[in-house]
C-alpha cells in the first residue's frame, strides 16, 4: 500500500486545516475572483505542507512522493478547483525541477521561501501561440555577459498576479527546439516584467490567472535551473508530477459531487417518487463511483512507481487523461440529475462542472496525452515503438 500509518497524522492535520482555514472562505474567494495566496501559503508553509518531498536543507520535510500524493488527494476536499490548483502550482509545478536540478544558490533564493510560504511561485510555459506544444514557445533569453535578457510573453499563468517569482521556460539559443531551452527563475518585480491583465475564466474563479509580458528583462545566469539547453527535458520531467498531482486532486472532488447528487436526488421528488429512485440515476451514480475507484488505483500505482524511482510517464499520462475525461462525464451526468438547479451558479455541481473542464486542457490537452501514449506504443505514424 502506498499509504501507511505514518501518513495518518499529516492527513488529519491537513483535513482540519481545509475545514477551518479554506472551505469557510471559498464562496467569498470565488466571488472576488482571487484568494489571498500569500496569507494562505504562509499558513501551509508553517505547517510544512509546501515542501513535503523537498530537501530538508532548504526547509522541506525530505519525505518521499507518497506524502505529496496524499496531500494532492486531500486538497480535493476543497470546495472549488481554483485554490487546490494554485497550491499545486507552488508544490508540484513550479518547484520540482528547481528542487531536483537547481544549484544550492538558486534553491536558497527561490525554493526555500516557496517552501516556507514566504513567497508565491508560478510557472511560465504556455504562450498564446504555444500551449500544449511546448517546443514551439517563442520567449527568448538572450545571453549578455553574465546575464540573460528576456523578451516575450506567457499566457494562462496561475498565481500570476500574486507571484513573487516565475519558473520561466525560454529559448536560450537558436538550436534544435528540444535542446535550446532553459528554465530560469525570474523575480516578478524585475524591471520589464508586466502583468498585462488578470484573465476572466469560465471556471477556477478563485485562482488568479495572468497574461505576462517580458520586455528586456535582465536576470543573472545564476538564476538558471541546471544546465543551459536542458529546460525542455527538465520541464517534461516536471510535467509528470504535475499531471499526477492534477489527477489525484480530482478524486475527492469527484466523490463529493457524487455524494451531493445522491443527497439532492434522494430529496427531490417527481412523478410520484424521488429522482434517485429512477434506475438510470442510481445505476449511473454507481458506475461513476466505480470509475473514481479505478482512477484512484491507477494513481496509486503510478505513485508507487514514482517512489520506487521508476519512469512514470506512461502511467501519469494515463491518469491525467482519465481524470480529465472522467471529470467531464461525471459532472455533466450529475448536473443533469440536478435539473434546473444544476444550471444555477449557487449549486456545487455547477461549480464542479466549470472547474473540472480545465483538467482536459491544462498541463497538456487530452489529445497530447494520447499522442504521448501512442508514441510509447509505437502506433503514432512515423515513429517506432518507444521513441519520444
Amino acid at each position: 500500500m502506498i499509504f501507511t500509518a505514518d501518513h495518518d497524522e499529516p492527513r488529519r492535520i491537513l483535513q482540519k486545516f481545509i475545514a477551518a482555514e479554506i472551505n469557510p472562505f471559498v464562496d467569498e474567494w470565488e466571488d472576488a475572483g482571487i484568494f489571498p495566496a500569500h496569507e494562505l501559503f504562509k499558513k501551509l508553509g508553517t505547517l510544512g505542507f509546501l515542501g513535503l518531498n523537498k530537501p530538508e536543507q532548504f526547509g522541506g520535510q525530505g519525505l518521499d512522493y507518497s506524502y505529496a500524493l496524499m496531500m494532492a488527494e486531500e486538497l480535493g476536499a476543497i470546495r472549488c478547483g481554483g485554490v487546490p490548483m494554485a497550491i499545486g502550482v507552488q508544490t508540484d509545478m513550479a518547484t520540482p525541477a528547481l528542487a531536483r536540478f537547481g544549484s544550492d544558490e538558486v534553491r536558497r533564493e527561490f525554493l526555500a521561501p516557496a517552501i516556507s510560504g514566504d513567497q508565491v511561485a508560478c510557472v511560465g510555459v504556455s504562450e498564446p501561440g504555444a500551449g500544449s506544444d511546448v517546443a514551439s514557445i517563442k520567449t527568448q533569453a538572450r545571453s549578455d555577459g553574465d546575464d540573460y535578457v528576456i523578451n516575450g510573453g506567457k499566457m494562462w499563468i496561475t498565481n500570476g498576479t500574486q507571484a513573487d517569482w516565475i519558473c520561466l521556460l525560454a529559448n536560450t539559443s537558436d538550436g534544435q527546439v528540444h535542446r535550446n531551452k532553459s528554465l530560469i527563475c525570474v523575480p516578478m518585480k524585475s524591471k520589464g516584467v508586466t502583468i498585462a491583465r488578470k484573465l476572466d475564466k469560465m471556471g477556477m474563479r478563485s485562482s488568479d490567472t495572468a497574461q505576462i509580458f517580458f520586455d528586456n528583462v535582465r536576470v543573472p545566469k545564476r538564476n538558471r535551473i541546471g544546465e543551459e539547453g536542458k529546460g525542455f527535458t527538465y520541464q517534461m520531467i516536471q510535467f509528470q508530477e504535475e499531471r499526477l498531482w492534477g489527477a489525484a486532486a480530482c478524486l475527492k472532488a469527484h466523490e463529493f459531487i457524487i455524494n451531493e447528487t445522491i443527497e439532492y436526488t434522494r430529496n427531490r421528488k417527481a412523478f410520484g417518487g424521488t429522482i434517485l429512485d429512477n434506475q438510470v440515476v442510481h445505476f449511473k451514480l454507481a458506475e461513476l463511483q466505480t470509475e473514481v475507484e479505478l482512477l484512484r488505483s491507477l494513481i496509486y500505482r503510478a505513485g508507487e512507481a514514482l517512489v520506487a524511482g521508476e519512469d512514470v510517464t506512461r502511467l501519469a499520462t494515463m491518469a491525467k487523461l482519465k481524470a480529465g475525461r472522467l471529470g467531464r462525464e461525471l459532472t455533466d451526468a450529475c448536473l443533469q440529475f440536478w435539473g434546473g438547479m444544476g444550471f444555477m451558479n449557487e449549486t456545487p455541481v455547477s461549480r464542479a462542472y466549470r472547474d473540472s473542464r480545465l483538467t482536459s486542457i491544462g498541463g497538456g490537452a487530452d489529445e497530447v496525452m494520447l499522442m504521448v501514449l501512442c508514441k510509447m506504443m509505437g502506433t503514432l505514424p512515423g515513429l517506432k515503438k518507444g521513441s519520444q
